[in-house]
């Protein structure tokens, strides 16, 4: 039976007393979880959501937010997590596009969603225990019979000029993607993950997210990110795994371990994103001693995690996202759909059962998105090397073309990174009259350090070919960010374009 209340029916009935999820001051076994899904779903099914209909999240992290998503699946509803930092009118957009009979919101985000006649608002109390909006007496339904290509979840996707689209998982791409997880971290019911990610997305969610539930193991949630409770949490609950975007880690870096903690247990922790730099590597197994930074790669069609960095590769093959998962294919393809060879740069194209079928209500984009011979085109660009590991460069959007040459703004971003001065960079183009587009770097500055145009420019130049190097500078206090941890370098482009 394929819902995601059959792994936890399972662990309570083999392992009742072991611990699923951890967050705040609760502790909640498998026995505990099961009863609190069954509990929802039958509100669900009282408020009249059936199979195929979609429940919506509109909630920071947790443990009603994973329970909401399971009791969902329960009764073979579609699950639609939302991101709380979006703004009414694109909230609305996203709820009638997908048409969601029932929205759970945490209450301090009730005044963006109100009016929809879904509408069922947790504070406090009832984030840590959603149970306690379930009416007494009510019959628990039995789960529902899913199938591989039913409908599992709706995501969509931000940071486009466009509407978002929504990602349509079915059953077999989650699945698959945790068997793939499973096998590429080596999975079991010693794991305990920490969760510290917005579980909207699907780097919290999925990489590898519940997949730790599905082996048995324990998620520990944290309702927002925050470096010092991320380092404590670890510390205190003996944690394994981690998934951090790009800037939590380098937030959770800098702030090392001031208090002399045990970060000893920490096996691995998945970032990606962005090409990372060897000083963040060795950072990072400075901190945690016997931890490996995974660089990975995936899209929200995937489900995440389509690649990943392996053990020992990683200065061999720096800036590398690794090599795809045991049921994942990529190719790289040029402008005409030709397959290119090892080594050539061109749009990244992945197939496997865990990639999706295809956007919600929107087949001309669907079509759009895949090759005639089902290949999902990435929008990335990018090469595999002899070994089959892939290199990414930049995405299609993001190509700098300044008097004619193609500048990939990921090179000259890895170059500002060997900078001393350099917390985070991005690198755009602008317009310019004569040269087409203009190089630009936009720099966040490490506490108390200072830096000027002629010294980036003098940096550059001893590693980059003349015209990439950057043309101005932009210091600032934060790069604008999607939950991934992706730059926004569309924002950055609009800010400057008002600037100039």
């Amino acid at each position: 039976m394929l819902n995601l209340s059959a792994f936890v029916a399972f662990h309570a009935r083999r392992r009742p007393d072991a611990l699923a999820i951890a967050y705040e001051s609760q502790r909640i076994t498998y026995a505990g979880l099961q009863r609190r899904i069954e509990a929802l779903s039958a509100l669900m099914a009282v408020r009249g959501v059936g199979a195929g209909q979609v429940v919506a999240a509109f909630m920071k992290n947790s443990t009603a937010f994973v329970e909401i998503a399971i009791a969902a699946s329960r009764i073979g509803a579609v699950f639609l997590p939302i991101n709380f930092r979006l703004a009414r009118d694109e909230v609305a957009y996203i709820l009638d596009n997908a048409g969601a009979r029932l929205v759970f919101a945490d209450a301090e985000f009730g005044v963006i969603v109100e009016g929809h006649p879904g509408l069922v608002l947790l504070d406090a109390a009832a984030q840590e225990d959603p149970t306690r909006l379930v009416p007494q007496g009510l019959a628990v339904p039995p789960p529902a019979a899913r199938q591989e290509d039913d409908l599992f979840r709706l995501m969509y996707t931000s940071g486009t000029t466009d509407r978002p689209k929504g990602v349509a998982h079915s059953y077999g791409n989650f699945y698959w993607k945790c068997m793939e997880h499973v096998v590429a971290l080596g999975l079991s019911s010693a794991d305990r993950l920490l969760i510290v990610g917005p579980l909207y997305h699907v780097g919290a969610f999925d990489l590898p997210g519940l997949g730790v539930l599905w082996v048995g193991g324990t998620l520990h949630i944290l309702r927002e990110f925050d470096a010092s409770a991320a380092i404590t949490t670890i510390a205190r609950e003996s944690l394994t795994g981690a998934w951090m975007a790009p800037v939590m880690l380098s937030r959770t870096l800098e702030l090392g371990n001031p208090d002399g903690l045990d970060l000893s247990t920490l096996r691995w922790c998945i970032g990606g994103g962005e090409k990372t730099p060897e000083g963040r590597i060795r950072a990072f197994t400075g901190l945690f001693p016997n931890g490996r930074y995974i660089d990975a790669y995936g899209l929200t069609e995937t489900c995440s995690g389509d690649t990943m960095m392996e053990a020992g590769w990683e200065i061999a093959k720096i800036g590398s996202t690794g090599r795809a998962t045991p049921h994942v294919e990529i190719t790289i393809r040029d402008d005409a759909g030709g397959t290119l060879p090892a080594g050539q740069e061109g749009e990244v194209c992945l197939r496997g059962p865990k990639v999706f079928k295809g956007y919600w209500k929107d087949p001309a984009k669907t079509a759009a998105s895949f090759h005639p011979d089902g290949w999902f085109r990435s929008g990335d660009v990018g090469y595999l090397d002899a070994d089959g590991f892939l290199f990414l460069t930049d995405r299609r959007k993001d190509m700098i073309i300044s008097g004619g040459e193609n500048i990939a703004s990921s090179e000259v971003e890895r170059v500002l990174y060997g900078m001393p001065e350099v917390s985070e960079a991005a690198v755009i183009g602008v317009p310019d009259p004569r040269w087409g587009e203009a190089p630009v770097a936009v720099i966040v500055l490490r506490e108390g350090s200072r830096l000027d145009l002629a010294a980036v420019q003098a940096h550059c130049r001893a590693h980059l070919a003349g015209f990439k190097v950057p043309r101005a500078l932009e210091l600032r206090e934060a790069l604008p960010r999607n939950p991934s941890g992706k730059i926004l370098k569309r924002v950055l482009r609009e800010d400057l374009a008002r600037k100039a």
